[in-house]
C-alpha cells in the first residue's frame, strides 16, 4: 500500500492511530519526506499481510482522512 499524506502536521497523528489500529497485518513500514524544510507531505510505502478484507478496511480508513490517500495492490509472484 502506497500513502501520500498532504498535510502531515494535521492528519499525521490519526494516520498514526490507523496504523496502530491496524498493526497486526502490517510486515514493513517505509516514511519517505524531505527534513530540510520539514515538509508538510510525506509518502509511506506499508508491505501489508493479512486477509483482503482487512486490507480494505484499512485503506477505507486511511481514505476517510481529509488530506490523505491510499492506493493498494496485491503481487502475486
Amino acid at each position: 500500500m502506497a500513502i501520500k499524506i498532504n498535510n502531515r502536521n494535521i492528519d499525521a497523528p490519526k494516520f498514526q492511530e490507523l496504523i496502530t489500529k491496524h498493526g497486526c497485518i502490517i510486515k514493513t513500514r517505509l516514511g519517505i519526506h524531505e527534513v530540510d524544510n520539514c515538509a508538510k507531505e510525506g509518502l509511506i510505502i506499508l508491505q501489508l499481510c493479512g486477509k483482503d478484507e482487512d486490507i480494505q478496511a484499512l485503506g477505507e480508513e486511511i481514505n476517510s482522512l481529509d488530506t490523505v490517500k491510499a492506493k493498494w495492490m496485491k503481487l502475486d509472484f
